[in-house]
């Protein structure tokens, strides 16, 4: 029998999830940062991975996202701003690699946004939600649960940083930690499952 998701007043009494710092997260602004930033994350094979979009408030409104990319690996998280064109062959580069494993969650939106914003399909996803859905879990478990469940840790997300504006240039340190340590929780929770005897995690790739 699974173990039950844990709930939110549950969650609330857990030891806090230890996430990146400021001094371990990587925003590339020039040639050279996107391309030593890429030979790094094509160098790890998998990647904690999630986006950011500023959020749209009016009826109708058509999300010009994403406008952050963001690829977390064991010690560094890498955050890919959009408005820098220059960064967009690198991005493709790794976005359309079947050798770079991306594990997130709910990235079926993620990846429709990166086709109408780089013209291009995502290879190598895995969505951590399948994982869970076969399990019998709800369908959306999310980051938080996910890791509540399976470290018995409280994974903090700031509401204000949610709905922040992740189009400005200038990132605040609270988006560039919030940023980061999504894609870093999604990493830490495909390390667990990946040690889960009888866990099939080759089978979900590209479930998003």
């Amino acid at each position: 029998m699974k173990t039950p998701a844990p709930g939110k007043t549950e969650i609330a009494l857990m030891p806090p999830f230890v996430g990146l710092t400021l001094e371990q997260i990587c925003v590339p602004q020039d040639l050279r940062a996107f391309t030593a930033a890429r030979a790094a994350i094509m160098a790890a094979g998998a990647v904690g991975f999630d986006t950011e979009s500023k959020p749209t408030f009016s009826v109708g409104e058509v999300s010009s996202g994403p406008h952050l990319v963001q690829f977390a690996l064991p010690d560094k998280a890498y955050l890919f701003q959009m408005h820098h064109s220059e960064s967009h062959p690198f991005l493709r580069d790794l976005l359309q690699s079947a050798q770079l494993i991306k594990a997130g969650f709910g990235l079926k939106s993620d990846s429709s946004h990166i086709h109408a914003k780089l013209g291009i399909k995502m290879q190598g996803v895995i969505d951590l939600n399948a994982i869970f859905s076969k399990d019998g879990y709800q369908k959306e478990i999310g980051v938080r649960t996910a890791v509540g469940l399976m470290f018995g840790q409280r994974f903090v997300k700031s509401k204000h940083a949610t709905t922040s504006n992740w189009a400005r240039h200038e990132l605040t340190p609270q988006q560039l930690l919030y940023a980061a340590n999504d894609a870093y929780g999604a990493l830490k929770v495909y390390q667990a499952l990946q040690a889960t005897p009888g866990t099939d995690l080759m089978s979900h790739i590209n479930a998003a």
